[in-house]
């Protein structure tokens, strides 16, 4: 029995992008996986902040740990 049986959570790696390389842990295979950087904002009112949205994608062929995703330059 695989840990990922138990746990519910497997070691995926990001492909491509401002995140390659990036190993993280994701619980029942996300199909798609977000990551956000905050941008620096001017003069801009009080609680507003903007972030870039990169998406990656899961390979569906890797079947086994580390999952891969890999980035979607045409998302979001």
């Amino acid at each position: 029995m695989e840990t990922a049986d138990v746990t519910g959570w497997e070691t995926a790696v990001l492909d491509g992008g401002p995140a390659d390389g990036l190993r993280l842990r994701v619980p029942d295979r996300p199909r798609v996986i977000q990551v956000t950087y905050p941008c620096q904002v001017e003069a801009a009112p009080p609680g507003v902040h903007a972030e870039g949205v990169y998406v990656y994608r899961r390979d569906h062929r890797v079947g086994s740990q580390p999952l891969r995703y890999g980035f979607d330059i045409a998302s979001p």
